[in-house]
């Protein structure tokens, strides 16, 4: 047999704490949406009802506009982020960019901006984008959504991402000064080798801003990120926006924090609510010492996915 552990980090985790933003009021008005998204990142920031200054901040899925395949294009920005070249954010075209790196480096905490719709000004093709700032307020890094939303669920549901998005061809990670951590955005989950790749790549914390909907959400919400918090033993986390019965697209909400053993650290309920959670160095070294599937994979019976 043999067997192929998963690749050490650059560096050991350390302990830190995380917030989640289920942000509310995200209506038509795209200024609105993102002077109350600072406000909120200012909010968090200070780490409220006794919970210590997070270390990183996290908005939901398209968090400055609508969600919805007709409204990505008339809210699609440029950004023109190429990842591992120095990103001027004062000339970046896209006022979404400018807001969230202006946040992170006022509140001095690491930014993961939820998501927005991007078009590319190389092809005009528009995808549902992740971007990430330091302390400093860079840019470092961004995950374009791969696995585009396309359900039909006869009664309950239909919605089609791919009439508007492309999908993205790039699996992202960035490391902090106390975690590596791995992108996804919402459907992402639903496919686990994504998150596998992720884990084997070294990454103990794994985070997809989303929004499930009133059918999927009660089913599978939870039940993805504890599965793939177990599956990987490491940290999974799903930032939602908050439930609007108003709004064409009703989220479910509940935005959690999992850790290694599948144990929920922290869940917002339906409305627009900061979660925190202390991410614990320890637990992933005694939960891949107790339950050692890291080393016990069978690649000489099964491929090892994060090999090409």
């Amino acid at each position: 047999m043999t067997t192929m552990p998963i690749l050490t980090p650059q560096f050991p985790l350390k302990s830190f704490t995380l917030a989640l933003i289920q942000l509310g009021r995200i209506g038509s008005n795209k200024p609105e949406n993102l002077k109350h998204a600072r406000d909120i990142i200012v909010k968090a920031a200070q780490g409220l009802n006794n919970a210590k200054k997070p270390d990183i901040i996290v908005l939901p899925e398209c968090f400055n506009s609508p969600y919805g395949h007709t409204h990505f294009p008339v809210y699609a920005e440029n950004i023109g982020f190429t990842p591992g070249i120095s990103y001027d954010v004062a000339s970046s075209q896209s006022e979404s960019v400018k807001m969230l790196s202006a946040a992170a480096k006022a509140t001095g905490t690491w930014l993961i901006g939820g998501s927005i719709p991007e078009r590319d000004e190389t092809d005009g093709k528009i995808y549902n984008t992740c971007t990430v700032y330091n302390p400093a307020g860079d840019l470092i890094a961004m995950h374009r959504k791969i696995h585009l939303f396309d359900i039909d669920i006869p009664g309950k549901i239909t919605f089609k991402e791919s009439e508007t998005l492309t999908g993205g061809a790039t699996i992202s990670s960035f490391d902090t000064n106390f975690a590596r951590i791995g992108l996804g955005i919402c459907y992402d989950i639903r496919f686990p080798e994504l998150a596998m790749i992720a884990a084997r790549q070294g990454c103990h914390v794994l985070i997809y801003p989303g929004a499930f909907n009133m059918t999927t959400g009660p089913l599978h919400w939870e039940l993805l990120q504890r599965s793939r918090a177990v599956d990987n033993q490491v940290f999974m986390s799903m930032c939602s926006p908050a439930r609007d019965l108003n709004a064409g697209y009703h989220a479910w909400g509940h935005s959690m924090i999992v850790d290694p053993m599948g144990k929920v650290l922290a869940e917002a309920g339906e409305g627009e609510e900061i979660v925190y959670a202390d991410i614990a160095a320890n637990i992933i070294e005694e939960t891949r010492a107790g339950i050692p599937v890291t080393v016990q994979r069978r690649f000489d019976v099964y491929k090892d996915v994060s090999q090409k």
